[in-house]
């Protein structure tokens, strides 16, 4: 880790890193907070309020650490599998927080975006998420995108079937997340190794890194740590790698396919 991320766990604000690849938008899958409440004997209600608590917690680290975009994976498509008692009880500890919590976000000129399906999201929250999403449009510091019923194939096949050519540049526009950069980094927790449908077009050539971590535990060291990690990185999207310019993050000129 450098001296300069070492810093910022002091609180300190960082200062650019010379030589070295800043992560922009960093996209993290929060999972384990079932588990998490099961090692500690409390519900999974419990636990899911505490992973809430982690997420104002490490989107107050964001802001300082000087990241400009932060994707949280709170709920995907497949997520209605579980158990309908516990579907429920996120359901409406997600609305309650969303109202709870939007005001101070504000304050911080934090912008709250959500991706995902909306159809089945109930009355109570999408009323929350559309309150969110309004008071905090003007806002021009981080931007947080909440995943919720989100799933990378359905949103590719949503996309597809509305694309009627162009290339790359053309399809992503039909996409949930137009106003998203592809994720530099995305970090996993609990110590799952898989991108469990997440961002699967935007993250073809993002860093990830996984923690075993479970979500609720994700501190802002932990924080430093992943993004201390992605810094001594070498990014070439398929390309070379520039003699002096080994941390670029920069997509070559003529970059396509490849490792």
């Amino acid at each position: 880790m450098t001296d300069t991320l070492d810093e910022t766990v002091n609180g300190s604000r960082p200062a650019a890193m010379p030589g070295a690849a800043r992560a922009r938008h960093v996209a993290i899958v929060c999972d384990g907070s079932a588990r998490w409440a099961h090692a500690q004997r409390l519900s999974i209600a419990a636990g899911h309020e505490v992973a809430a608590d982690t997420v104002l917690a490490r989107i107050a680290d964001a802001i300082e650490l000087g990241i400009r975009q932060l994707t949280l994976y709170a709920f995907s498509t497949e997520n209605w599998a579980r158990p309908q008692q516990e579907v429920s009880a996120l359901l409406g500890m997600l609305a309650r927080r969303v109202c709870r919590d939007t005001p101070s976000l504000h304050r911080q000129d934090v912008r709250v975006r959500f991706i995902g399906r909306r159809d089945r999201a109930g009355q109570q929250l999408s009323s929350a998420i559309e309150d969110a999403e309004g008071l905090t449009a003007r806002n021009r510091g981080l931007e947080v995108y909440v995943a919720f019923d989100y799933g990378g194939r359905d949103e590719i096949v949503r996309a597809a079937a509305r694309y009627d050519g162009g290339g790359e540049a053309a399809f992503a526009k039909l996409l949930q997340t137009p106003g998203m950069r592809d994720p530099d980094l995305v970090i996993r927790t609990s110590g799952e190794q898989r991108l469990s449908n997440f961002l699967l077009w935007q993250a073809a050539y993002s860093e990830l890194i996984f923690r075993r971590e479970l979500w609720p535990d994700f501190s802002r060291q932990v924080f430093v740590e992943c993004l201390g990690e992605y810094s001594q990185r070498t990014r070439r999207f398929g390309g070379r790698t520039v003699p002096g310019d080994s941390h670029s993050d920069r997509r070559p000129v003529g970059a396509g396919a490849g490792r």
